[in-house]
């Protein structure tokens, strides 16, 4: 019996389909089942799901930005290429600092520099890539001696007497000038009564509106003075061998007085709007944090935010006024006692001057030399006490103490003076009180905050690592300038306590206080006019070219601090000296 011969059949087309990549149709879902067909498909099937940008500010990033920009050596392929991205930056670069995680922004800033300023142009002429080696040397020549030389420097006394008495002279400068003694026939340019009680020779001429001939000399001495302090700055810090190339000590001293002194300090942080976004953004930090402790106090006490409107709301009683003078009582008791408690663990906390325990019980106010305010010298003060310091003082006149309140200023200084020259001298120099705010001041300058304010500073001048529009952008017309000025007024008016604020702004205790704040019967007429008082004492910062003053005196006080050397040569006899 012969086998049948093969025939085709319905089996045979769906054996052959099954071997081929041909697929059957997806059959249509119909109305019932699409819905749950949607709910257990997952989206990514069908779509690629939208990835957020990565942060500019994060680590990764950072890290990818200094391996392009400063070791491009190690981007390329080979062994040596992925055993170089497997190490960390640290290793691959010289240091800056004796910190990595401060190594980490600085190297940042100064990849974010070379990139958009020297490699820009360098790499048209030149694929050479050692060139861009010897400027991360030659900055990390400068910058491990500004290291050494800060740790031999008084940070405390440079951050919270030298500096604050520069800004006590600029705010009792600005003011003067603006209130002039002549009548108002006789017209007085205040930038240049400001330039006469804070001479700067590099800012001169005073610039005059309308005069391009004044503006355009102003800048020129403005610039050959920039040239002139990092020129003695390199002196003083390269070594020899980096010194004998021009071309690169050019370079160098190019980004550090155009790019960085000229653009970002001179250029921006002297400008009012700045101080006053900076203001702005300070207070609405100080703010949302104030918030978020009132709303866990609330939690834990259990009581609503209408209570505490409503006892904001109440007016005088008696009642309220004893249980005024009991919490009066309370916060003195509680102040003796944490004075005590300061005071017993003072012992204990190391002492402030180690190196000369003779200053001890030296009178403090005959140690401290007195410095003629027209004088451009910078001779290094003897050490005072802390309670000695200007910015006391300094603090007191920004916010017109002695004109609004004579009786408190008064009555501070006389607690200061028997705390320094009392029978106890307990704020004398190296005294229990000394070192108890001696420690907490180098709490707060430690090098631990550097690497976050460095990134914050870095997200402010170079959005997504490179220059472009800023994230604070200047105001494009005066009205603009006015209206974030009474908005940074406004911010700084909100964190006064309302009591505070109705009796300092107010004029103050006694009679006219009082018939002032009966007289205006609306709170927000009362509001505006304390929020004018505000806004004046913000004006001390209004003039860009007294800015200028301001800062160049104190970056010329801090350098003077680290290299003592500029006070006494000058630019061509510390040139000559290492150079023969």
């Amino acid at each position: 019996m012969t086998a049948a011969p093969a025939t085709p059949s319905a089996a045979a087309p769906s054996a052959a389909a099954s071997n081929t990549t041909i697929r059957p149709p997806r059959p249509k879902p119909s109305a019932t089942s699409s819905g749950a067909e949607s709910d257990t498909a997952p989206a990514p099937a069908r779509r690629g799901a939208r990835q957020a940008p990565p942060d500019p500010l994060s680590a990764r990033a950072t890290s990818l930005l200094i391996r392009r920009t400063l070791c491009p050596q190690q981007q390329r392929g080979g062994d040596k290429a992925r055993d170089a991205q497997a190490r960390p930056i640290d290793e691959l670069l010289p240091p800056l600092t004796s910190r990595n995680d401060v190594d980490l922004e600085l190297y940042a800033f100064l990849a974010i520099i070379l990139r958009e300023f020297v490699q820009s142009w360098y790499g048209k002429i030149t694929t050479d890539e050692a060139f861009v080696a010897e400027i991360v040397h030659t900055v990390a020549h400068c910058t491990r001696a500004l290291e050494q030389r800060c740790r031999k420097v008084d940070l405390e006394s440079l951050v919270m007497d030298e500096i604050p008495d520069l800004l006590d002279r600029h705010v009792s400068a600005y003011r003067a000038s603006r209130r002039p003694i002549a009548a108002s026939p006789v017209q007085i340019d205040a930038r240049q009564v400001y330039h006469s009680l804070c001479p700067l020779p590099p800012l001169s001429p005073v610039p005059r509106a309308g005069d391009e001939d004044s503006m355009a000399e102003q800048q020129r001495n403005e610039a050959a003075y920039r040239q002139l302090l990092v020129q003695a700055v390199l002196a003083l810090l390269l070594p020899t061998e980096d010194l004998e190339n021009p071309c690169l000590t050019s370079l160098v001293g190019q980004i550090f007085s155009e790019i960085i002194i000229g653009n970002a300090a001179a250029n921006k942080a002297a400008q009012p709007w700045l101080i006053w976004e900076g203001i702005c953004i300070l207070a609405r930090v100080v703010q949302e944090r104030k918030e978020k402790k009132d709303k866990v106090s609330r939690r834990l006490v259990g009581r609503s935010p209408a209570e505490d409107v409503d006892k904001a709301s109440r007016r005088w009683s008696v009642h309220g006024f004893f249980l005024s003078i009991i919490n009066l009582c309370i916060l003195f008791v509680t102040s003796i006692r944490l004075l005590a408690g300061a005071v017993a663990a003072s012992s204990s906390l190391p002492p402030r001057l180690p190196s000369s325990p003779d200053t001890k019980g030296t009178s403090t106010t005959q140690s401290k030399p007195k410095i003629p305010s027209g004088s451009n010298t910078h001779v290094a003060p003897m050490p005072a006490p802390i309670l000695e310091f200007r910015i006391w003082s300094c603090a007191g006149n920004l916010l017109e103490l002695t004109t609004r309140m004579p009786w408190l200023s008064g009555f501070l200084s006389l607690v200061q003076h028997a705390a320094i020259n009392g029978p106890a001298r307990l704020g004398r120099l190296d005294g229990p009180i000394d070192r108890f705010l001696s420690y907490h001041i180098r709490s707060l300058v430690s090098p631990a905050h550097l690497p976050p304010l460095l990134r914050t500073l870095r997200g402010a001048l170079f959005p997504n690592n490179a220059p472009g529009q800023p994230t604070l952008s200047p105001p494009t017309s005066h009205a603009e300038l006015l209206a974030l000025r009474r908005r940074a007024a406004s911010a700084l008016w909100r964190l006064l306590p309302k009591t505070i604020s109705t009796l300092y702004l107010g004029g103050g205790l006694g009679l006219t206080s009082l018939r002032r704040t009966a007289a205006c019967d609306d709170a927000e007429e009362e509001e505006e006019r304390m929020v004018d008082e505000v806004e004046g004492l913000l004006m001390v910062f209004s003039d860009e070219y007294c800015n200028k003053h301001l800062l160049y005196s104190v970056l010329e006080l801090v350098l003077v601090r680290l290299m003592p050397e500029l006070s006494e040569k000058g630019v061509e006899a510390l040139w000559d000296e290492r150079l023969g």
